[in-house]
């Protein structure tokens, strides 16, 4: 009898979860287990019934390959949600993931949201997460979250400086006595970075790509400085002018020369932020850095390139991709600390 009483509490002791919902990978945190999902956040749906037909990883291979029935969406766009149907959707199919099927019982929810969100956008958010049985609901700012994943002391009266590149925006945020003393935000990031490789493909060399293909050059070849020996891949398309399937071959100059108003822009906004961040916190960054987080920050040498423009030193978190589910799972553990960091 013990032993079952004991279990039943164990239930409830892990119905806190936190959940970093973002423009590309939505991760879940739950209390006591760590990262227990880590998928794409897309959902493919059959229009004719309204009935989910993947998500996640399996919805992300259906990407430019469904017929005109199935509708393979991305919810979130900007790191914000853009269809709130398919958001509440995705959600749904997620949370059972990560509570394995326990259906009765409604957790305790830390959401990470960008900074600059609006309060209908907040709204939307804190909807969703009702609509999908969640008990509470609390949020928290995503610069804030991969600060403390990232072992940063956020609640000491000194000034940390936080890039988090998401899939959809660039949160930039100088941190202190656990508040956001000065922070930027732009719909500049990861999603961005491949919009901007699909353009120069299709400009200079007349090649029609996927998203997903995209992607696969900037992870696999991208690079925010040049390089001596640049890397090569062989990439599939579509000809513009004559219909038909073309293989080339890129490097990583073209990437760099493809990715780098992207880069220019996400360090014009370090350099904004910095330019009117206070004295005092200055000088701490000036000792401490910054530190880079989220998929953008794995760009290769981005963190090189930063510091040559800034001048200061740089760092990438140890887990970039995880950082705000990390920080939202030790402000679960932390109600004090909870209290101190949500946002309304």
């Amino acid at each position: 009898m013990g032993i079952k009483i004991k279990s039943l509490f164990s239930v409830f002791e892990g119905t806190s979860l936190g959940i970093d919902l973002g423009t590309a990978n939505t991760l879940i945190y739950k209390k006591g287990e760590g990262i227990v999902l880590r998928e794409p956040s897309i959902v493919a749906i059959d229009t004719a019934t309204g009935k989910v037909l993947a998500t996640g990883n399996e919805a992300k291979r259906m990407l430019g390959k469904t017929p005109e029935r199935v509708r393979a969406v991305k919810p979130l766009r900007d790191g914000v949600i853009a269809d709130f149907e398919a958001a509440e959707k995705m959600l749904e199919t997620f949370l059972k993931k990560a509570m394995k099927g326990i259906s009765w019982v409604r957790p305790r929810v830390v959401i990470g949201i960008p900074s600059g969100i609006t309060p209908v956008e907040k709204r939307a958010v804190k909807d969703v997460a009702f609509r999908v049985r969640a008990k509470e609901v609390f949020m928290v700012e995503q610069a804030m979250a991969a600060a403390i994943g990232a072992g940063l002391s956020v609640t000491e009266p000194t000034g940390s400086m936080i890039v988090d590149i998401g899939g959809g925006t660039t949160d930039i945020s100088v941190i202190s006595m656990a508040g956001v003393v000065k922070g930027k935000t732009i719909r500049v990031a990861g999603n961005e970075m491949d919009e901007a490789i699909r353009n120069y493909l299709k400009n200079k060399f007349n090649l029609l790509v996927g998203e997903r293909t995209a992607e696969e050059i900037k992870i696999e070849i991208g690079n925010a400085m040049e390089t001596e020996e640049p890397r090569e891949k062989e990439v599939k398309g579509r000809d513009l002018r004559e219909g038909l399937p073309r293989n080339i071959v890129v490097n990583e100059l073209d990437v760099k020369e493809a990715l780098e108003p992207v880069i220019t822009a996400i360090v014009n906004a370090i350099k904004d932020t910095l330019e009117t961040t206070p004295p005092e916190l200055s000088a701490d960054i000036f000792e401490r850095g910054i530190v880079l987080s989220g998929g953008g920050a794995l760009l290769k040498n981005l963190d090189k390139r930063i510091e040559k423009e800034i001048k200061l030193p740089v760092e990438v978190a140890r887990d970039p991709l995880s950082s705000v589910a990390e920080g939202v799972g030790r402000i679960l553990d932390d109600m004090d600390l909870l209290r101190k960091v949500s946002v309304d």
